[in-house]
């Protein structure tokens, strides 16, 4: 069974930069949709980016194009999300999540994050604030 295990988080200021690590176990990620998602308390968790498995695109949500970007280590097992530009309102638990299978079809933004919402990891904190 796949497991995932976040890290990377902490406290950086306004402008800062961060790189969160999704490392996984018990099955491979290679062809299988991963997405990065983040929760604050009373909102609903919401997708942050998410690398389709369909055609190798990368999707962000609005809040963060240009300021994040995805990527995917096969070697290490291991996907990442490289934080720049850092606000206040990113602040947040993040949590990397995974498809059920490999080669499932997440040809839109959307789907991508539908589908890759079967596993979870354990979530890491993000805080910017100076």
């Amino acid at each position: 069974q796949l497991q995932l295990v976040e890290s990377g988080g902490g406290l950086v200021q306004p402008g800062g930069s961060l790189r969160l690590s999704c490392a996984a176990s018990g099955s491979t990620l290679d062809s299988r949709a991963i997405g990065w998602f983040r929760q604050v308390p009373g909102k609903e968790r919401e997708g942050v980016s998410c690398i389709s498995s369909t055609d190798g695109s990368t999707y962000y949500a609005d809040s963060v194009k240009g300021r994040f970007h995805i990527s995917r280590d096969n070697a290490k097992n291991t996907v990442y999300l490289q934080m720049n530009s850092l606000k206040p309102e990113d602040t947040a638990v993040y949590y990397c999540g995974a498809a059920f299978s490999a080669f499932s079809w997440t040809g839109s933004q959307a789907m991508c994050f539908i589908i890759a919402q079967h596993y979870w990891g354990q979530g890491t904190q993000v805080t910017v604030s100076s």
